[in-house]
Protein backbone atom coordinates (compact mmCIF):
# COMPACT_ATOMS: atom_id res chain seq x y z
CA UNK A 1 0.00 0.00 0.00
CA UNK A 2 1.17 3.65 -0.76
CA UNK A 3 -1.30 5.87 0.56
CA UNK A 4 -5.20 5.28 1.72
CA UNK A 5 -6.20 5.77 -2.32
CA UNK A 6 -2.87 3.67 -4.10
CA UNK A 7 -1.76 -0.29 -3.86
CA UNK A 8 1.82 0.36 -5.57
CA UNK A 9 4.44 -2.96 -6.31
CA UNK A 10 7.52 -1.94 -7.34
CA UNK A 11 10.03 -3.79 -9.55
CA UNK A 12 11.51 -6.23 -8.15
CA UNK A 13 15.21 -5.51 -7.90
CA UNK A 14 17.43 -5.77 -5.52
CA UNK A 15 19.53 -2.37 -6.18
CA UNK A 16 19.48 0.82 -4.26
CA UNK A 17 21.49 3.81 -5.61
CA UNK A 18 22.11 5.88 -2.73
CA UNK A 19 22.79 8.63 -4.59
CA UNK A 20 19.11 9.07 -5.24
CA UNK A 21 17.95 10.13 -1.69
CA UNK A 22 20.38 12.83 -1.70
CA UNK A 23 19.01 14.34 -5.24
CA UNK A 24 15.99 14.15 -3.30
CA UNK A 25 16.60 15.57 -0.50
CA UNK A 26 18.67 18.59 -2.05
CA UNK A 27 15.44 18.52 -4.74
CA UNK A 28 12.68 19.78 -1.39
CA UNK A 29 15.96 22.77 -0.60
CA UNK A 30 15.77 24.00 -4.12
CA UNK A 31 13.94 27.34 -4.89
CA UNK A 32 11.43 25.47 -7.27
CA UNK A 33 8.60 26.42 -8.29
CA UNK A 34 7.36 23.41 -10.11
CA UNK A 35 7.63 21.64 -6.76
CA UNK A 36 5.38 24.77 -4.94
CA UNK A 37 2.47 24.20 -7.15
CA UNK A 38 2.09 20.94 -5.53
CA UNK A 39 1.85 22.12 -2.29
CA UNK A 40 -1.76 23.44 -0.32
CA UNK A 41 0.31 26.73 0.02
CA UNK A 42 0.04 27.46 -3.90
CA UNK A 43 -1.71 30.58 -4.21
CA UNK A 44 -3.74 30.45 -7.56
CA UNK A 45 -3.37 33.66 -9.70
CA UNK A 46 -7.12 33.39 -10.26
CA UNK A 47 -9.65 34.30 -7.64
CA UNK A 48 -13.10 32.61 -6.47
CA UNK A 49 -14.86 35.53 -7.66
CA UNK A 50 -13.27 35.15 -10.95
CA UNK A 51 -14.71 31.07 -10.80
CA UNK A 52 -18.14 32.30 -9.37
CA UNK A 53 -18.77 34.30 -12.82
CA UNK A 54 -17.14 31.21 -14.96
CA UNK A 55 -19.29 28.96 -13.07
CA UNK A 56 -22.19 29.84 -15.13
CA UNK A 57 -21.34 28.41 -17.79
CA UNK A 58 -22.55 24.82 -18.81
CA UNK A 59 -19.83 24.26 -21.82
CA UNK A 60 -16.13 24.52 -22.04
CA UNK A 61 -14.11 24.17 -25.25
CA UNK A 62 -10.16 24.10 -24.11
CA UNK A 63 -8.30 25.03 -26.84
CA UNK A 64 -4.46 24.52 -26.20
CA UNK A 65 -1.54 21.91 -26.92
CA UNK A 66 0.74 18.96 -24.96
CA UNK A 67 1.11 20.34 -21.36
CA UNK A 68 -1.47 22.90 -21.48
CA UNK A 69 -4.40 20.77 -22.31
CA UNK A 70 -3.13 17.02 -21.37
CA UNK A 71 -3.40 17.88 -17.83
CA UNK A 72 -6.92 18.78 -17.52
CA UNK A 73 -8.07 16.91 -20.00
CA UNK A 74 -7.05 13.35 -17.90
CA UNK A 75 -8.56 14.83 -14.90
CA UNK A 76 -11.80 15.15 -16.44
CA UNK A 77 -11.78 11.31 -18.33
CA UNK A 78 -10.22 10.08 -14.80
CA UNK A 79 -13.13 11.82 -13.25
CA UNK A 80 -15.70 12.69 -15.29
CA UNK A 81 -18.61 10.93 -13.17
CA UNK A 82 -18.20 13.29 -10.79
CA UNK A 83 -18.66 16.06 -13.53
CA UNK A 84 -21.39 17.92 -14.97
CA UNK A 85 -20.11 20.20 -17.14
CA UNK A 86 -19.54 19.21 -20.81
CA UNK A 87 -15.96 19.86 -21.61
CA UNK A 88 -14.65 19.59 -25.57
CA UNK A 89 -10.47 19.16 -25.49
CA UNK A 90 -9.17 21.07 -28.81
CA UNK A 91 -5.28 20.22 -30.02
CA UNK A 92 -5.91 19.10 -33.71
CA UNK A 93 -6.67 20.47 -36.62
CA UNK A 94 -9.94 18.55 -37.23
CA UNK A 95 -13.35 19.91 -37.91
CA UNK A 96 -15.42 21.34 -34.92
CA UNK A 97 -19.08 21.39 -35.29
CA UNK A 98 -20.55 23.15 -32.28
CA UNK A 99 -24.14 23.40 -31.16
CA UNK A 100 -24.94 27.45 -32.05
CA UNK A 101 -28.02 27.07 -29.47
CA UNK A 102 -25.93 27.02 -26.96
CA UNK A 103 -23.56 29.68 -27.23
CA UNK A 104 -24.76 31.82 -24.39
CA UNK A 105 -23.80 29.00 -22.06
CA UNK A 106 -20.50 28.15 -23.82
CA UNK A 107 -16.89 29.79 -22.98
CA UNK A 108 -13.69 29.35 -24.73
CA UNK A 109 -10.47 28.87 -22.38
CA UNK A 110 -7.13 29.26 -24.44
CA UNK A 111 -4.42 27.92 -22.72
CA UNK A 112 -0.65 28.69 -23.78
CA UNK A 113 2.75 29.50 -21.85
CA UNK A 114 4.15 30.92 -24.51
CA UNK A 115 1.24 32.95 -25.35
CA UNK A 116 2.69 31.49 -28.90
CA UNK A 117 1.90 28.25 -29.68
CA UNK A 118 0.67 27.98 -33.44
CA UNK A 119 -1.59 25.16 -33.36
CA UNK A 120 -3.35 27.21 -30.18
CA UNK A 121 -3.30 30.43 -31.62
CA UNK A 122 -4.61 29.00 -35.29
CA UNK A 123 -7.51 26.85 -33.62
CA UNK A 124 -8.45 30.29 -31.55
CA UNK A 125 -8.44 32.27 -34.75
CA UNK A 126 -10.78 29.46 -36.09
CA UNK A 127 -12.93 28.95 -32.99
CA UNK A 128 -13.55 32.16 -31.49
CA UNK A 129 -15.50 35.47 -31.66
CA UNK A 130 -15.29 38.80 -30.08
CA UNK A 131 -19.15 38.44 -29.08
CA UNK A 132 -17.96 34.90 -27.16
CA UNK A 133 -17.39 34.73 -23.50
CA UNK A 134 -13.18 33.95 -23.83
CA UNK A 135 -10.70 33.95 -21.55
CA UNK A 136 -6.83 32.77 -21.66
CA UNK A 137 -4.03 31.67 -19.29
CA UNK A 138 -0.62 32.33 -20.44
CA UNK A 139 2.99 34.23 -18.87
CA UNK A 140 2.57 37.89 -18.20
CA UNK A 141 4.52 39.13 -21.04
CA UNK A 142 3.56 40.55 -24.82
CA UNK A 143 2.35 37.70 -27.37
CA UNK A 144 0.22 36.80 -29.69
CA UNK A 145 -2.51 35.61 -27.38
CA UNK A 146 -1.73 38.54 -24.89
CA UNK A 147 -2.25 40.87 -28.00
CA UNK A 148 -5.36 39.15 -29.49
CA UNK A 149 -6.60 39.35 -25.45
CA UNK A 150 -6.67 43.28 -25.98
CA UNK A 151 -8.03 43.19 -28.93
CA UNK A 152 -11.11 41.18 -28.65
CA UNK A 153 -10.94 42.53 -25.20
CA UNK A 154 -10.90 39.32 -23.14
CA UNK A 155 -9.54 38.42 -19.61
CA UNK A 156 -5.72 36.83 -19.43
CA UNK A 157 -4.88 34.84 -16.01
CA UNK A 158 -1.25 34.65 -15.68
CA UNK A 159 0.64 31.61 -16.02
CA UNK A 160 3.57 31.02 -14.13
CA UNK A 161 6.68 31.74 -15.75
CA UNK A 162 9.04 29.12 -14.50
CA UNK A 163 6.70 26.20 -14.60
CA UNK A 164 6.77 24.57 -17.92
CA UNK A 165 3.61 23.37 -19.49
CA UNK A 166 3.95 19.46 -18.93
CA UNK A 167 4.84 20.35 -15.34
CA UNK A 168 1.76 22.60 -14.74
CA UNK A 169 -1.30 20.36 -13.87
CA UNK A 170 -1.60 21.19 -10.28
CA UNK A 171 -0.93 25.29 -11.29
CA UNK A 172 -3.80 27.59 -12.60
CA UNK A 173 -2.98 25.32 -15.91
CA UNK A 174 -4.69 22.11 -14.71
CA UNK A 175 -6.85 23.76 -11.70
CA UNK A 176 -8.75 26.43 -13.39
CA UNK A 177 -10.23 24.08 -15.52
CA UNK A 178 -10.40 21.51 -12.49
CA UNK A 179 -12.81 24.17 -10.43
CA UNK A 180 -15.15 24.77 -13.01
CA UNK A 181 -15.51 21.04 -13.14
CA UNK A 182 -16.90 21.75 -9.71
CA UNK A 183 -14.07 19.42 -8.32
CA UNK A 184 -12.20 20.25 -4.95
CA UNK A 185 -8.48 22.10 -5.98
CA UNK A 186 -6.92 21.63 -2.57
CA UNK A 187 -7.56 18.00 -2.68
CA UNK A 188 -5.15 17.59 -5.66
CA UNK A 189 -2.25 19.10 -4.26
CA UNK A 190 -0.66 16.36 -1.60
CA UNK A 191 2.51 17.16 -1.68
CA UNK A 192 2.92 18.00 2.40
CA UNK A 193 1.07 14.53 3.36
CA UNK A 194 3.37 12.50 0.58
CA UNK A 195 6.94 13.59 1.48
CA UNK A 196 6.11 12.86 5.12
CA UNK A 197 4.83 9.16 4.17
CA UNK A 198 8.22 6.97 4.56
CA UNK A 199 6.45 4.43 2.21
CA UNK A 200 5.75 6.97 -0.21
CA UNK A 201 9.35 8.17 -0.20
CA UNK A 202 10.76 4.75 -0.13
CA UNK A 203 9.05 3.56 -2.83
CA UNK A 204 9.90 7.14 -5.20
CA UNK A 205 13.80 6.41 -4.10
CA UNK A 206 13.97 2.94 -4.97
CA UNK A 207 11.04 2.77 -8.02
CA UNK A 208 13.68 5.56 -9.43
CA UNK A 209 17.04 3.43 -8.74
CA UNK A 210 15.30 0.55 -10.52
CA UNK A 211 14.56 2.61 -13.60
CA UNK A 212 18.20 3.68 -13.40
CA UNK A 213 19.11 0.10 -13.44
CA UNK A 214 17.07 -1.23 -16.01
CA UNK A 215 18.09 1.90 -18.34
CA UNK A 216 21.65 1.01 -17.94
CA UNK A 217 20.65 -2.57 -19.32
CA UNK A 218 19.68 -0.98 -22.26
CA UNK A 219 16.02 -1.16 -21.63
CA UNK A 220 14.71 1.92 -22.98
CA UNK A 221 10.87 0.97 -23.19
CA UNK A 222 8.33 1.94 -20.87
CA UNK A 223 5.23 -0.05 -21.68
CA UNK A 224 2.13 1.26 -19.88
CA UNK A 225 -0.51 -1.71 -19.67
CA UNK A 226 -3.79 0.48 -18.90
CA UNK A 227 -6.63 -1.78 -17.91
CA UNK A 228 -8.89 1.41 -16.96
CA UNK A 229 -10.07 3.43 -19.98
CA UNK A 230 -10.87 6.29 -18.25
CA UNK A 231 -7.23 6.58 -17.22
CA UNK A 232 -5.67 6.63 -20.97
CA UNK A 233 -5.40 10.13 -20.79
CA UNK A 234 -3.18 10.28 -17.55
CA UNK A 235 -0.81 8.21 -19.85
CA UNK A 236 -0.59 10.40 -22.69
CA UNK A 237 -0.02 13.63 -20.10
CA UNK A 238 2.76 11.27 -18.38
CA UNK A 239 3.79 9.97 -21.84
CA UNK A 240 4.70 14.18 -22.58
CA UNK A 241 6.30 14.23 -19.44
CA UNK A 242 8.77 11.63 -19.57
CA UNK A 243 9.95 11.57 -22.94
CA UNK A 244 10.24 15.39 -23.26
CA UNK A 245 11.71 15.88 -20.08
CA UNK A 246 14.25 12.53 -20.37
CA UNK A 247 14.97 12.52 -24.01
CA UNK A 248 18.38 14.50 -24.69
CA UNK A 249 21.74 13.77 -24.96
CA UNK A 250 21.34 10.55 -27.08
CA UNK A 251 19.16 9.63 -23.75
CA UNK A 252 15.87 8.93 -22.62
CA UNK A 253 13.19 6.87 -21.88
CA UNK A 254 10.65 5.59 -24.52
CA UNK A 255 6.99 5.62 -23.47
CA UNK A 256 4.14 3.57 -24.89
CA UNK A 257 0.54 3.23 -23.80
CA UNK A 258 -0.99 -0.39 -24.32
CA UNK A 259 -4.88 -0.60 -23.59
CA UNK A 260 -5.79 -3.74 -22.57
CA UNK A 261 -7.45 -5.97 -22.13
CA UNK A 262 -7.63 -5.02 -26.48
CA UNK A 263 -3.53 -5.85 -26.75
CA UNK A 264 -3.95 -9.30 -25.21
CA UNK A 265 -4.86 -10.11 -28.57
CA UNK A 266 -2.74 -7.89 -30.64
CA UNK A 267 0.98 -6.98 -28.92
CA UNK A 268 1.41 -9.11 -25.87
CA UNK A 269 2.97 -11.83 -27.94
CA UNK A 270 5.63 -9.48 -28.57
CA UNK A 271 5.79 -8.39 -25.06
CA UNK A 272 6.11 -11.82 -23.48
CA UNK A 273 8.64 -13.01 -26.52
CA UNK A 274 10.22 -10.68 -28.09
CA UNK A 275 12.84 -8.23 -27.48
CA UNK A 276 14.02 -7.18 -24.37
CA UNK A 277 14.36 -3.73 -24.28
CA UNK A 278 11.17 -2.91 -22.56
CA UNK A 279 10.24 -2.70 -18.64
CA UNK A 280 6.32 -1.94 -17.95
CA UNK A 281 3.77 -0.42 -15.54
CA UNK A 282 0.45 -2.24 -15.03
CA UNK A 283 -2.15 0.27 -13.76
CA UNK A 284 -5.79 -0.84 -12.83
CA UNK A 285 -8.68 0.91 -10.74
CA UNK A 286 -10.72 -1.47 -8.46
CA UNK A 287 -14.52 -0.93 -9.12
CA UNK A 288 -17.21 -2.18 -7.78
CA UNK A 289 -19.83 -1.90 -10.60
CA UNK A 290 -19.88 -3.48 -13.30
CA UNK A 291 -22.00 -5.96 -15.33
CA UNK A 292 -22.36 -9.27 -14.67
CA UNK A 293 -22.35 -12.20 -16.57
CA UNK A 294 -25.81 -13.62 -17.65
CA UNK A 295 -25.44 -16.82 -16.02
CA UNK A 296 -28.51 -18.15 -17.67
CA UNK A 297 -26.98 -18.51 -20.65
CA UNK A 298 -23.37 -19.81 -19.82
CA UNK A 299 -22.47 -23.40 -21.12
CA UNK A 300 -21.31 -25.78 -19.40
CA UNK A 301 -17.91 -25.82 -20.05
CA UNK A 302 -17.75 -21.90 -18.95
CA UNK A 303 -19.13 -22.05 -15.46
CA UNK A 304 -16.46 -20.47 -14.21
CA UNK A 305 -17.36 -17.13 -15.15
CA UNK A 306 -21.02 -17.61 -12.95
CA UNK A 307 -21.69 -14.66 -10.68
CA UNK A 308 -18.06 -12.90 -12.01
CA UNK A 309 -18.67 -9.39 -13.21
CA UNK A 310 -17.16 -7.72 -15.89
CA UNK A 311 -14.72 -5.93 -13.67
CA UNK A 312 -14.21 -9.39 -11.73
CA UNK A 313 -12.52 -10.53 -14.88
CA UNK A 314 -10.67 -7.76 -16.00
CA UNK A 315 -8.62 -7.92 -12.54
CA UNK A 316 -8.34 -11.67 -12.98
CA UNK A 317 -7.03 -11.53 -16.27
CA UNK A 318 -4.51 -8.45 -14.87
CA UNK A 319 -3.13 -10.95 -11.62
CA UNK A 320 -3.25 -13.64 -14.27
CA UNK A 321 -0.73 -11.23 -16.65
CA UNK A 322 1.68 -10.15 -14.02
CA UNK A 323 2.15 -14.36 -12.70
CA UNK A 324 2.86 -14.77 -16.76
CA UNK A 325 5.57 -11.44 -16.16
CA UNK A 326 7.04 -12.72 -12.97
CA UNK A 327 7.34 -16.86 -14.39
CA UNK A 328 9.23 -15.24 -17.37
CA UNK A 329 11.31 -12.57 -15.14
CA UNK A 330 10.22 -9.64 -17.49
CA UNK A 331 10.51 -6.16 -14.79
CA UNK A 332 7.14 -4.60 -14.11
CA UNK A 333 5.73 -2.08 -11.58
CA UNK A 334 2.28 -1.99 -10.60
CA UNK A 335 -0.17 0.21 -9.72
CA UNK A 336 -3.75 -0.20 -8.39
CA UNK A 337 -5.89 2.62 -7.73
CA UNK A 338 -8.06 2.08 -4.34
CA UNK A 339 -10.52 5.47 -5.16
CA UNK A 340 -11.32 7.41 -7.63
CA UNK A 341 -10.99 10.49 -6.85
CA UNK A 342 -9.35 13.79 -6.45
CA UNK A 343 -6.71 13.00 -3.83
CA UNK A 344 -5.65 9.78 -6.24
CA UNK A 345 -4.77 11.33 -8.72
CA UNK A 346 -3.01 14.29 -7.31
CA UNK A 347 -1.23 11.83 -5.58
CA UNK A 348 0.01 10.05 -9.34
CA UNK A 349 0.39 13.60 -10.59
CA UNK A 350 3.20 14.30 -7.82
CA UNK A 351 4.85 10.83 -8.01
CA UNK A 352 5.38 11.09 -11.61
CA UNK A 353 6.41 14.40 -11.59
CA UNK A 354 9.20 14.01 -8.82
CA UNK A 355 10.04 10.59 -10.11
CA UNK A 356 10.92 12.46 -13.76
CA UNK A 357 12.82 15.03 -12.03
CA UNK A 358 14.94 13.04 -10.18
CA UNK A 359 15.51 10.60 -12.94
CA UNK A 360 16.65 13.51 -15.60
CA UNK A 361 18.82 15.22 -12.81
CA UNK A 362 20.42 11.11 -12.00
CA UNK A 363 21.08 10.76 -15.90
CA UNK A 364 22.39 14.33 -16.01
CA UNK A 365 19.96 16.25 -18.47
CA UNK A 366 17.92 19.10 -17.79
CA UNK A 367 14.07 17.90 -17.27
CA UNK A 368 12.83 21.30 -17.40
CA UNK A 369 13.91 22.32 -21.20
CA UNK A 370 12.68 20.84 -24.69
CA UNK A 371 15.53 22.52 -27.04
CA UNK A 372 15.18 20.08 -29.91
CA UNK A 373 11.44 20.96 -30.41
CA UNK A 374 11.88 24.07 -31.13
CA UNK A 375 13.47 23.23 -34.18
CA UNK A 376 10.38 22.36 -35.94
CA UNK A 377 8.57 25.09 -34.50
CA UNK A 378 11.48 27.53 -36.16
CA UNK A 379 11.28 25.24 -39.78
CA UNK A 380 7.59 25.44 -39.78
CA UNK A 381 7.00 29.13 -39.66
CA UNK A 382 9.95 29.32 -42.40
CA UNK A 383 7.78 27.44 -44.42
CA UNK A 384 4.29 28.83 -43.53
CA UNK A 385 6.09 32.17 -44.75
CA UNK A 386 7.36 31.41 -47.78
CA UNK A 387 4.33 28.98 -49.06
CA UNK A 388 1.04 30.59 -50.01
CA UNK A 389 -2.59 29.18 -50.59
CA UNK A 390 -5.68 30.35 -52.85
Amino acid sequence: MLTKNISFSNFRIKYLNKKILGLFKKLLKEENEIIESLKSSYVDTYTKKEIKKLNKFNEVILIGMGGSILGSRSIYSFLKEKIKKKFIFKDDFEFLKLNKKNKKNRMNLIISKSGNTLETISNANVLINKSDKNISITENRESYLSTLAEKLKFEVIHHNNFIGGRYSVLSEVGMLPAQLMGLNVNKFRRFNSLIKNKKVVNSLIQNVSNTLYLIKRKKYNSIILNYDENSSDIFYWYQQLIAESLGKKSKGILPIISNMPKDNHSLMQLYLDGFKSNFYTFFNIKNNFSEKINSKNLLKSHIFLKKKSLNNIKQLQFNATEKVFRLKKIPFRSFLIKRRNEEALGELFIFFILETILLGKALNVNPYDQPAVELIKTETKKFLKKTNYR
